[in-house]
């Protein structure tokens, strides 16, 4: 990237004065050295002139700092605005798969339109019961649902010591020495688990069935200083990287050369493979044989703060003919603050509707939970940009301030949307709250050439809020 050559910053010139031999200053001696007779009135002026002029000197370097990092905000707000230049949606599975010994990992191409649109990668983790998912982090924040299952997340945050003890149990009377770690956090469906960038975590299915977890990375996040691309580091094992083949092919389709790294199963190493052994062995104080180990050398294994919403008993919006949905987001997860991120969680009964809306200050990336639905999605244009049915396991991006509209099928729909705000609004266009309801009847007669009564019928006709149950007339035909 070349570098921008900022403009000079004009200042006012100062004069250069010698006063005999009393002194050389290359400001207004007038203040600092002076004739021997001095007027006091005089040299209060001058001070004030000084001290204006310093201001005005500040000022100016003020402005020209504001104005480049202005300028460099338009040009990222710039380049993400020409990444959701695109004609369609679509429902997408996962592109990449990777089995490992206790479980597997899947992902979704980062390269992918709506994923560059939106700034985000995702990845889905299934991991067998006592399986282990090694510790690692990543360049971005993450926030991961819990979709089936129960198991511990353990989280290392820098600098916060080990607040929790437990006992070894030896055979003998005593008593091994006690083992310390941070807080360990037991997970079950539904859950939300938010991740800071760079923090390091881990995860262990401690039950009889599947942990399966969906996990929203947000690379365009400001806190990732690197790249667009998802980076996970792995503290242990060497485990495959679960977005380098979509990052080689997209190197490939770009006319660049594949990264030199892991380009073969040799070179997929921890963090520590990296590093001289004999730093290992002097930061650990420990022999050449644990530091290889530590290292991962000869191990041929892969890799393999929560809030519930999946609780019916804490629906935000509920509707006993249509469905309800939980939302956690900065004021009842404040860590989401400093991730920029949210969430809802939806449920929709027989034929329920989620009234059209648009999503004011968010992407938002739905994934599929169970069940089935008809969703579409219209661009400023007024045009369909997604018209189609989605199913569990698909993921669907919906560009901010794109109207969109769901109604389950027969079977039902639950999903989880993952958005790119703390504290994501929506604007409804049908129902209680809708801003249909909240425009005079003249306006809306003019607008859209209708009579009074018409007017009313559209504004009244809905009590319900967010989610309507469908009439018996709208059960047979499809989604307006």
């Amino acid at each position: 990237m070349q570098s921008e050559e900022w403009p000079k910053i004009p200042y006012p010139e100062i004069p250069y004065v010698s006063l005999h031999h009393h002194c050389l200053s290359p400001i207004n001696t007038n203040v600092f050295c002076s004739p021997l007779h001095l007027n006091p009135s005089q040299l209060l002026l001058n001070m004030a002139k000084l001290c204006f002029l310093s201001l005005t000197l500040c000022l100016l370097v003020l402005f020209q700092g504001s104005l480049a990092i202005s300028r460099s905000r338009s040009e990222e707000y710039s380049r993400r605005q020409n990444e959701c230049q695109f004609d369609r949606l679509q429902a997408l599975e996962p592109d990449s798969r990777i089995k490992a010994e206790a479980g597997v990992i899947e992902s979704w191409n980062p390269n992918h339109d709506q994923f560059q649109c939106a700034g985000v990668a995702v990845v889905r983790r299934t991991i067998e019961p006592n399986g282990l998912h090694l510790p690692s982090y990543t360049n971005t924040p993450q926030l991961m649902y819990i979709v089936r299952g129960r198991g511990i997340i353990g989280t290392v945050f820098p600098g916060c010591a080990e607040t929790f003890e437990e006992s070894q149990k030896g055979q003998g009377r005593s008593s091994q020495p006690e083992d310390r770690h941070q807080k360990l956090r037991h997970v079950r469906e539904g859950d939300i688990v938010a991740i800071p960038v760079g923090v390091a975590y881990w995860s262990y299915n401690n039950g009889d069935q599947q942990l399966v977890s969906v996990t929203l990375l947000d690379t365009s996040n400001v806190e990732n200083q690197l790249d667009q691309n998802p980076r996970r580091f792995y503290l242990a094992g060497n485990p495959e990287d679960e977005f380098e083949q979509q990052q080689q092919q997209y190197q490939e389709q770009q006319g660049r050369e594949p990264s030199r790294r892991r380009r073969g199963s040799e070179d997929k190493h921890n963090i520590f493979r990296g590093l001289n052994t004999r730093f290992i062995e002097e930061a650990f104080n420990v022999d050449s044989e644990t530091a290889r180990r530590i290292q991962g050398q000869n191990d041929n294994r892969n890799n393999i703060i929560k809030e519930n919403i999946g609780d019916p008993s804490r629906a935000d919006i509920f509707t006993p003919q249509a469905g309800r949905i939980s939302t956690v987001n900065s004021f009842n997860l404040p860590i989401l603050r400093h991730l920029r991120l949210s969430a809802e969680r939806g449920v929709l009964y027989k034929n329920g509707i989620y009234t059209p809306h648009w999503n004011l200050n968010a992407h938002s990336v739905i994934y599929v939970l169970r069940g089935r639905a008809r969703i579409q999605v219209v661009d400023h244009f007024g045009q369909s940009f997604f018209d189609g049915e989605v199913r569990q396991g698909q993921i669907l991006t919906v560009p901010q301030n794109h109207a969109v509209v769901k109604q389950a099928s027969s079977e039902g729909f639950e999903w989880v949307s993952f958005k790119t705000n703390d504290n994501a609004w929506i604007s409804p266009l049908a129902g209680r709250t809708s801003v249909i309801r909240a425009l005079p009847e003249a306006v809306l007669i003019n607008a859209f050439q209708i009579s009074r009564d018409q007017a009313q019928r559209l504004k009244y006709n809905r009590e319900e809020t967010f989610l309507l149950s469908s009439s018996s007339s709208s059960e047979t035909r499809a989604v307006a």
